[in-house]
């Protein structure tokens, strides 16, 4: 399907909630292979798919193995961070990551305020290791899966981070890749955008107004005091 500038952009917002796998950085065979190692290790004959990406590693153990004792989830969750941790070294920036983040630093120094932060489903120390590989900046805030009680696809990430950013959610626009993302968004408040790196378009379509093959489809600008959005090489 061919997007034109008149899906959805260009627009104005006040800030970007940017999740961080399969967004801004590749980080898919490295969770395939974590995922699928683990999953052989716990006896499973599944195979770890699109529908699990961008979802707390708790969440995916308990649809797994939902007759698994809080101390087993526990312990597996341990090792699927210990396995992911340990296998960044396929880490890839993805298309558009880099000039994009450039520009909303940009753009935060030129309003005097912070306009972009990361919400991830990755804990902390995942985020880290993984974020380290790429030498891009670091986000004044952000939001890992450890820092809240309910991850997504509930909406308490996107809030929090909107919150932090000093946005109302209305006035925020998440990017995503999964479905489960874009849920976490919507039912935050905020606006939508989907990539289509890891999920089917299809899938996406009814949860974002404007689809994205990577980030190098966008281009940010400062406009009368917010962020102007529209998709690059349009008019």
């Amino acid at each position: 399907m061919t997007h034109t500038p008149t899906d959805g952009l260009p627009l104005r917002t006040g800030a970007l909630l940017l999740d961080m796998d399969g967004t801004l950085i590749d980080s898919g065979l490295s969770v395939e292979r974590a995922w699928n190692g683990l999953l052989a290790e716990l006896g499973s004959t599944e195979t770890f798919g699109h529908a699990m990406h961008g979802r707390p590693a708790r969440q995916v153990l308990r649809e797994f193995f939902p007759d698994m004792t809080e101390a087993e989830i526990a312990a597996a969750h341990s090792r699927i961070e210990q396995l992911e941790i340990a296998d960044v070294d396929s880490i890839l920036t993805l298309p558009g990551t880099r000039r994009i983040l450039e520009q909303l630093d940009a753009a935060s120094q030129q309003l005097g305020r912070p306009t972009w932060t990361i919400v991830t489903s990755c804990t902390m120390p995942l985020f880290e290791a993984r974020w380290a590989t790429t030498s891009l900046p670091v986000p004044a805030t952000l939001v890992t899966a450890d820092q809240v009680e309910r991850g997504k696809p509930d909406p308490q990430p996107y809030l929090l981070g909107a919150e932090r950013l000093g946005v109302a959610p209305s006035d925020a626009v998440v990017v995503e890749d999964s479905v489960g993302g874009l849920r976490s968004g919507l039912d935050a408040g905020c606006r939508t955008m989907a990539i289509t790196s890891t999920t089917p378009a299809a899938d996406l379509e009814p949860l974002a107004p404007v689809l994205l093959t990577s980030l190098d489809d966008l281009e940010v600008a400062v406009q009368e005091g917010a962020l102007l959005l529209s998709r690059r090489g349009g008019q």
